[in-house]
């Protein structure tokens, strides 16, 4: 089991989703969660003119992709997020992969891979 947390620019969030739905199944094998976040890489927030000074924001907006996937569905799921979050602008974003260690479903208590 793996667990993937992708940060993407908001915009390409519809499209990702697309992608993950053509990929991923959806009885029993992933489920998402998706919440805003701001930081910064190698992208710096846009400059906004207030009262005739440049500003720029120490931080961008973006959203946090975390999916919950069994071992099989890791390449595809990663490749379904480059296609849709990419935009080939510095800003589209990271994939960062981890081992999932345990899940379990509250409402039966069942764990492991099929608790995903």
């Amino acid at each position: 089991m793996k667990l993937i947390n992708a940060i993407i620019r908001p915009e390409r969030l519809e499209a990702t989703q697309r992608e993950l739905r053509a990929v991923l199944d959806e009885q029993d094998n992933y489920r998402i969660t998706v919440s805003p976040v701001r930081g910064h890489g190698a992208q710096r927030g846009e400059v906004e003119y207030v009262r005739g000074q440049a500003v720029q924001p120490p931080m961008v907006e973006r959203v946090q992709v975390t999916i919950a996937v069994n071992d099989h569905y890791v390449e595809p799921a990663v490749q379904a997020i480059l296609r849709g979050a990419r935009t080939g602008d510095v800003g589209d974003g990271k994939i960062f992969v981890q081992p999932l260690e345990e899940c379990i479903k509250i409402r039966t208590g069942e764990r492991g891979p099929g608790a995903i």
